[in-house]
């Protein structure tokens, strides 16, 4: 459903932007253009990262250990207050009657980078307000982007020492066979 929904957003926001241009309507073709930038930039880095790891991730590498200051800032944040509320792009990735716990965290760590680096990306657009104007708005719209996708990796981070725990007892009892 929100892939769908993402996929329709992209292609309406990009038309938008071709049929406001053409009728010189440089503000509104400025606000489709930005919102098709952080649709289609989503749907690529997503495309990018699941067809060169298709998550085939190495959940022990150290970029996924959790630090000492995490913790606390979840519970602050009220991490687990929000979290059930999240959207998830694809649900199949991490639905244990399909997968098993070991895939379902390297699911959850590929989701992670690619909201990390769909952060960095978001930033992007305020290169161009040198030449369109409208710094405010770039700056905004970059910053609500990245603090929305910043939510996505913290809740990745939040879940997954849970789902190591699973992951751990599951390969004990196959070693114990």
């Amino acid at each position: 459903m929100m892939a769908k929904g993402m996929k329709i957003g992209a292609a309406v926001c990009t038309a938008l932007t071709v049929l406001f241009a053409c009728l010189h309507l440089e503000s509104l073709a400025i606000t489709a253009g930005t919102f098709a930038y952080h649709l289609l930039m989503r749907l690529a880095v997503g495309y990018a990262f699941d067809k060169t790891l298709n998550n085939q991730v190495d959940y022990n590498h150290p970029w996924f250990r959790m630090r000492a200051f995490e913790a606390k800032l979840y519970e602050k944040l009220r991490v687990a207050r929000w979290k059930a509320g999240m959207p998830t792009y694809d649900p199949d990735a991490f639905d244990r009657h399909k997968h098993s716990w070991e895939e379902i965290v390297q699911a959850m760590c590929q989701a992670e980078w690619v909201h990390e680096v769909i952060v960095l990306l978001s930033f992007l657009p305020i290169a161009v307000a040198p030449w369109l104007g409208g710094w405010a708005a770039f700056v905004i719209t970059s910053l609500l982007a990245a603090g929305f996708d910043m939510m996505f990796v913290i809740m990745q981070r939040y879940n997954r020492p849970r789902v190591m725990k699973i992951v751990e007892r599951v390969q004990e009892r196959k070693g114990h066979k």
